[in-house]
C-alpha cells in the first residue's frame, strides 16, 4: 500500500524519518511518497486533507481532528524546548502584554502562536512569516519582536538578538507538563490495521535513529541548509526524545491539557473525536 507522507526538512524530522525514506527498516509492505515542507505549509495541507500521514503543529491538529488521528510515535514534546519571543532592542514582558508591538510569527496555526496567545492575550498585532525569515526581519527593524522555532533558538544570540521570554518555560510554569509542539497524524479513514502498522514503522524508524545516530547524518545534512553539525545535533537532541518513541500516558495527558487550555481560552472549539490512535 502506498501512502503520502509529509514532514519538515528540519533536523529532528529528517532524523526520525531517515530510516523510512532510506528503507533501513522493515516497512511492513508499506510504501511512502514523501513531501517535505515548512510546518505551516504542512498544517494547511492537513486542513485540505492532502496527505495520508503528516507532521503538523498540535495547534493545527485541533482544526482537523475529524480527518486525522494522532500516532503515539513521532511527536516533539519536551521541557525547556519551547518557542522563544525575541527582539533587537531590550523589550520587557509588560511591553508585550500591552499589545502594541508588531510581532512576526512562524504561522497562524503553529503551536508557537497558540502559546503566545495564552501568554499575552492582548498581543494581536501579528504577521506570519516563514520561520527562517523572522530573524532577518527583526534585524531590518521590520518588526518589534519575533517568535522563533526550530534551529533559530541556537543562532539568535550570535546575531545580537535578545530573548524576551521562553514560552516553553511559560507552559512548564503554568502546567508542569511537557510542552507538545508537533505530532504525526494519520488519516482517520484508513483501515485500523494500516494505521497501527504506520505507528509501528515510525516507532521502529525513531528507535533505529537513536541506535545508529550517524546513519541519518547525510539525510539530515542534505536538508539543513548551512547549519553546522553541532547545531543540527543540538536541534535533534532538543526535540527528539522518549516522547518521540511513544507518547505514553504523560505525553498523552500533555496533549489533552493543551487542547483543554486552548478550548478554555476560546482559541479552538471542543471536539468529540478521539485524539489518539
Amino acid at each position: 500500500m502506498k501512502l503520502s507522507l509529509g514532514f519538515s526538512p528540519c533536523p529532528n524530522d529528517c532524523f526520525m524519518f531517515d530510516a523510512i525514506v532510506n528503507r533501513r527498516i522493515d516497512l511492513e509492505g508499506l510504501e511512502f511518497s514523501v513531501r517535505l515542507a515548512d510546518v505551516e505549509a504542512l498544517n494547511k495541507a492537513a486542513f485540505e486533507g492532502e496527505t495520508d500521514i503528516t507532521k503538523l503543529s498540535y495547534h493545527a491538529f485541533a482544526y482537523c481532528t475529524a480527518n486525522y488521528v494522532l500516532l503515539d510515535a513521532g511527536s516533539a514534546l519536551g521541557r525547556n524546548c519551547g518557542p522563544l519571543l525575541i527582539s533587537k532592542r531590550q523589550i520587557s514582558k509588560d511591553e508585550v502584554a500591552a499589545g502594541r508591538l508588531r510581532i512576526a510569527i512562524p504561522g497562524v496555526y503553529t503551536t508557537a502562536n497558540f502559546l503566545l496567545g495564552l501568554a499575552f492575550p492582548e498581543a494581536r498585532n501579528k504577521t506570519p512569516l516563514l520561520f527562517s525569515a523572522i530573524e532577518p526581519a527583526l534585524l531590518n527593524d521590520e518588526f518589534d519582536a519575533g517568535l522563533i522555532i526550530h534551529e533559530n533558538r541556537f543562532t539568535y544570540q550570535a546575531k545580537g538578538l535578545k530573548k524576551i521570554i521562553d514560552l516553553g518555560e511559560f507552559w512548564d510554569a503554568a502546567t508542569g507538563a511537557p510542552i507538545p509542539l508537533g505530532g504525526i497524524v494519520v488519516r482517520r479513514g484508513l483501515p485500523d490495521a494500516v494505521k497501527h502498522a504506520v505507528n509501528r514503522v515510525l516507532r521502529r524508524s525513531v528507535e533505529y535513529a537513536f541506535a545508529h545516530r550517524e546513519a541519518s547524518l547525510p539525510f539530515v545534512r542534505e536538508h539543513a541548509q548551512e547549519m553546522s553539525e553541532d547545531v543540527m545535533y543540538r536541534h535533534i537532541d532538543l526535540y527528539v526524545n522518549e516522547y518521540s518513541v511513544d507518547l505514553g500516558s504523560e505525553g498523552r495527558r500533555a496533549v489533552q491539557l493543551l487542547f483543554e487550555r486552548a478550548q478554555a481560552a476560546g482559541i479552538i472549539a471542543a471536539t468529540s473525536e478521539p485524539l489518539f490512535l
